[in-house]
């Protein structure tokens, strides 16, 4: 299951960046996340995806 992030819900907070470095960073802009290893099956994906205040990210 690949992981996304809708970049419209997304407000940029970084706690998935520091929940789970590996996997998730801020775009060049500084704004939004982004997913650097899509296909992580790290168990910090699951903790940043509950942790994440604006609900955008997700497995598809």
């Amino acid at each position: 299951m690949a992981i996304m992030i809708n970049e419209e819900e997304c407000v940029g907070c970084e706690s998935c960046v520091e929940l789970c470095p590996d996997v998730f960073a801020l775009n060049e802009a500084g704004d939004k996340a982004m997913v650097l290893a899509p296909d992580s099956t790290a168990e910090c994906v699951d903790e940043a995806i509950e942790n994440c205040p604006s609900g955008a990210i997700s497995r598809a």
